[in-house]
């Protein structure tokens, strides 16, 4: 019986070739396939460690049968590699169809770790870094991208976005928008490489920055999550301007009992709920 082979996640630099790690080098040498991205791209990077190790294309239009052929070539034993253009693949990237796949078959999946553009910039934001939310690049789709920026406007984790430099300025305009213009944000650009630019300032000033200025290189955008006790104060603000009977036909037209609702109404309003019961008697 054949032995099965195994599936590598390897890291790969995202600017500064230093960054690749002895153990990726070492791996990529001795798999029997390394599945890449953009095969022009991996190729340089083989060409500048001596790796000559077969190439074949895996990326977003064939990955659904390429990681099918993939996981039959592991079955019979072979072992393969994948990388992405830059960073850690399957983040954000088609490789999470070949972990699927792989590991449905029951093939051993390895990761080895490294570079990783949302993290690096995390680190160096100046921003909370203990909880983040990870949006990678926002839906080209209107609808969906509409959608999941109004869930990013109660996000109270730190945030971080994936954008190409020809769709910044309109990512800005859309996050001042729904986040509004004072929330802190941390562009970054060439990451690891020779010019690398973070710059710390607010949404409302990022929009001005770029006003008469072209954004060069892929970004990476760490923007403040939404302040609790501020968005708490705005809800409660907003909810005074209900009168109590309003108020509380917003939860029993939910189905809530009174008990429950009045219960409700009064956390909303920073009160007791005898004071909502008391005001509803005596109205």
């Amino acid at each position: 019986m054949v032995d099965q082979g195994r599936l590598y996640i390897c890291a790969t630099p995202i600017g500064n070739l230093g960054d690749i790690t002895y153990r990726v080098v070492e791996t990529l040498n001795n798999v029997d396939i390394i599945a890449a991205e953009d095969t022009r791209h991996s190729l340089k990077l083989l060409a500048h460690f001596d790796i000559h190790t077969p190439l074949t294309s895996y990326h977003e239009h064939n990955k659904i049968e390429k990681a099918e052929k993939l996981v039959n070539d592991m079955l019979a034993g072979k072992d393969v590699a994948l990388v992405t253009d830059a960073g850690t693949p399957a983040i954000s990237d088609p490789g999470e169809e070949l972990v699927r796949q792989a590991v449905k078959a029951g093939i051993n999946v390895t990761s080895l770790p490294g570079a990783c553009a949302c993290i690096t910039l995390l680190t160096v934001s100046a921003l909370p870094a203990r909880r983040f939310a990870f949006e990678a690049f926002l839906p080209a789709n209107k609808k969906e991208r509409d959608r999941i920026l109004a869930e990013l406007e109660n996000e109270t984790r730190t945030i971080i976005v994936y954008e190409a430099p020809h769709h910044l300025k309109k990512t800005l305009l859309e996050l001042k928008e729904h986040l509004g213009g004072d929330r802190c944000i941390s562009l970054c650009r060439e990451l690891t490489k020779k010019h690398e630019e973070c710059i710390y300032t607010t949404i409302e000033d990022a929009v001005k920055a770029y006003e008469n200025n072209e954004p060069r290189g892929e970004y990476v955008l760490v923007i403040e999550g939404c302040d609790p006790k501020k968005k708490s104060e705005e809800q409660k603000k907003q909810y005074l301007e209900y009168s109590i009977e309003e108020h509380m036909k917003l939860y029993t037209d939910q189905g809530l009992d009174k008990k429950e609702a009045m219960k409700r109404v009064a956390a909303d309003r920073g009160v007791s709920k005898r004071d909502i019961y008391n005001k509803l008697i005596g109205d």
